[in-house]
C-alpha cells in the first residue's frame, strides 16, 4: 500500500519519537463540534460517504495542522446521546487510550453508543466493563484460565478443525470454479476451530452446525452502526441507507431465536470453562453470556477479519515474500517439527513469519477505532504540542493512523514491510502495536483492557502462516473489499514441492 495515502504523516523528515522535545507548548486543542444535531450529521455523512474514513480524517488535520482536534464521530443522533469526541491520530498522543489512570474504558467497547444488553442476557459483558469494576477481573481472570487450560489443544485443533478443512475446500473450489472465496470458507469454518479449541467440541460435533450463521446475524445487529455502502450495493440511496442503519438501533428481538442457539452451545460444550469461572466467583449465567462474547464477538470476529488480511497482504507482495516464508517454515519444520508438523518450538524459529503477523496487525488492525473517558484533568502530549483534557471527555482514536507515523516507522509507514520487526532494531518498534487495545511488549492483566485472548490471536496467525506456507509454494488472489476487511478470492494454489528443505 502506498505510503502516499497518509501524506500527512510525509510532511515533516521522520525522526526517532524518542528525541521529540522534552519541554512542548501548550495548546488549545482546535476544532469545533459545529451546530448541535446538524454538524454531527454532516460529519457522519462525510465520513461515510462523501470523504471516507481516512480522508475525513485527513482533511481535519489538513484544517488544523494537528494530529489532535475536536470533531464529532459516528453513528452520531439519535444512535448516540455524544457524539463529540477529542481525536488523536499520531503515536505520541495514542497510547493515553491505554492509561486506566487517567481514563476510563466503561461502556466504550464500541465507541459513542452501546448495543442493548439485550443481546448480551442482559449483562454489560466484560468488553465493557472498566478495570475499576469486581466483575471485570472476575470474567477476565475467568477467561485467562480458561486459555491457560486449553493450551495444548490449540496446535491440533487448529491443524485439523481448521487447516485440514479449509485448504481441502479452497484447493477443490480452485480445481471446479477457477478460485474460491475464501472469506465465506473462512467464516464457516472458524467458527467450528474455536469451539474444538476451548471446549473440545465444535457446534458440528453436537449436532449445533451452521451455527455461526447465527452469530453473524448477531453480530451484524451490534456493528451495523459502524457499517455503510451495505444497502447501496443494492441500490439504496445512500441518505437512505444512512437513515436505517446509523440513526436507530436495529431490534435486538432479530437475533433472540439464533442467541438462544448460542446460549445452549456454550452452556453444553462449554460446561468444564463454567466450572472454571465459579471457581473465580462468577455465576455460570453470567460466565456463559461473556463467554459467548468472548468467543464471538472478540475472537470470531477478528478472525473474519484477520486471516483475509494476511491474505490480502501476502497476495499483494508476491512469488519472491512467498519463497522465503516457504523455506523458512519448512527448515524449521525438518529441525524443530515432529512427524513433519508445525510445533510451537518451530514456530519461534520462523521470525519472517512473525514479523508478517505483526506488520499485518500494525497496518491493518482488526479492530480500527479506540475510545475512552477522562477520569480527571491532565496534559495530552502529541508529538508537537501538549493539550489541556477535562475530565468526563470522550477521547477517540483513529488506530490505522497512529499505527502509520512516520515519526516512529520512517518513510515507509504507510507500506507493508514483510520484515519491519525481524531483529533487535524491529523488536523495539512492537511497542507502537497496540491492536490488542494495548502495546504488543506487555502482557495483558485483570487491571487493564488489553485483550486476554491476545497472545491467542498472534500465536494463530502465526499458525495460519506457517501451515499455508507448509502445505504451499505460492498462491495467487484477487482483492476487493468487504463490508469488514479485505475479500479474498483464490485463483490459484501451487503446492508444495516439498515437506522440508529450501523453496528454490
Amino acid at each position: 500500500m502506498s505510503s502516499t495515502r497518509y501524506a500527512w504523516l510525509q510532511k515533516e523528515k521522520p525522526q526517532p519519537e524518542q528525541q521529540a522535545p522534552l519541554l512542548l507548548p501548550t495548546k488549545e486543542i482546535p476544532g469545533s463540534y459545529g451546530i448541535p444535531f446538524i454538524s454531527p450529521i454532516k460529519d457522519r455523512l462525510d465520513y461515510y460517504y462523501f470523504k471516507g474514513h481516512d480522508k475525513f480524517f485527513q482533511s481535519k488535520i489538513d484544517q488544523y495542522s494537528s494530529t489532535v482536534f475536536r470533531t464529532n464521530m459516528i453513528p452520531g443522533p439519535f444512535m448516540a446521546s455524544d457524539p463529540r469526541v477529542i481525536a488523536v491520530l499520531d503515536a505520541k498522543s495514542f497510547p493515553i487510550l491505554f492509561d486506566t489512570s487517567k481514563v476510563e474504558k466503561k461502556d466504550v467497547f464500541t465507541g459513542t453508543y452501546m448495543p442493548s444488553t439485550k443481546l448480551t442476557g442482559g449483562y454489560r459483558v466484560c468488553s465493557y466493563l472498566d478495570p475499576s469494576e469486581p466483575s471485570h477481573t472476575k470474567v477476565k481472570q475467568f477467561l485467562f484460565n480458561l486459555l491457560k487450560s486449553r493450551k495444548d489443544y490449540l496446535l491440533p485443533a487448529f491443524r485439523s478443525a481448521y487447516a485440514a478443512p479449509i485448504f481441502s475446500s479452497v484447493e477443490t473450489q480452485v480445481a471446479s470454479h477457477g478460485q474460491a472465496n475464501f472469506n465465506d470458507l473462512n467464516n464457516d469454518i472458524a467458527f467450528d476451530f474455536l469451539g474444538k479449541a476451548y471446549f473440545g467440541k465444535s457446534p458440528s460435533d453436537v449436532g449445533a452446525a451452521g451455527l455461526q450463521k447465527k452469530v453473524t446475524i448477531w453480530l451484524l445487529l451490534q456493528l451495523a452502526p459502524l457499517a455503510s455502502n451495505v444497502l447501496t450495493k443494492l441500490h439504496v440511496p445512500k441518505l437512505v441507507e444512512d437513515f436505517l442503519l446509523h440513526t436507530f438501533a436495529l431490534p435486538s428481538f432479530i437475533a433472540k431465536p439464533g442467541y438462544k442457539s448460542m446460549y445452549d452451545y456454550f452452556n453444553t460444550a462449554g460446561s468444564a470453562a463454567l466450572d472454571l469461572a465459579e471457581k473465580v466467583g462468577l455465576s455460570r449465567d453470567e460466565a456463559c453470556h461473556n463467554l459467548i462474547f468472548a468467543t464471538s464477538f472478540n475472537t470470531y470476529g477478528g478472525l473474519r477479519v484477520l486471516f483475509p488480511g494476511l491474505l490480502t497482504r501476502l497476495a499483494q507482495s508476491g512469488r519472491d515474500l512467498h519463497g522465503r516464508l516457504a523455506t523458512e517454515v519448512r527448515q524449521a519444520v525438518a529441525s524443530h517439527g515432529e512427524n513433519g508438523q508445525v510445533t510451537l518450538g518451530a514456530l519461534e524459529q520462523m521470525e519472517l513469519a512473525k514479523s508478517v503477523v505483526y506488520e499485518v496487525l500494525r497496518i491493518d488492525p482488526p479492530v480500527e477505532f479506540q475510545y475512552a473517558h477522562a477520569k480527571k484533568d491532565f496534559l495530552l502530549q502529541s508529538h508537537d504540542a501538549q493539550f489541556q483534557v477535562r475530565k468526563g471527555e470522550m477521547l477517540f482514536g483513529y488506530q490505522p493512523f497512529a499505527t502509520r507515523d512516520t515519526r516512529v516507522f520512517g518513510a515507509n509507514a504507510g507500506e507493508f514491510v514483510p520484515d519491519r520487526f525481524v531483529g533487535p532494531d524491529g523488536a523495539k518498534l512492537l511497542r507502537y502495536v497496540w491492536w490488542s487495545n494495548g502495546p504488543e511488549t506487555e502482557e495483558p492483566t485483570v487491571n487493564d483492557k488489553q485483550c486476554a485472548g491476545k497472545n491467542f490471536v498472534v500465536l494463530v496467525a502465526r499458525l495460519f502462516v506457517a501451515e499455508f506456507f507448509l502445505n504451499y509454494d505460492s498462491f495467487t488472489a484477487e482483492i476487493s473489499g468487504s463490508l469488514v476487511g479485505s475479500q479474498v478470492n483464490i485463483t490459484s494454489l501451487t503446492k508444495a514441492k516439498a515437506k522440508a528443505g529450501n523453496f528454490y
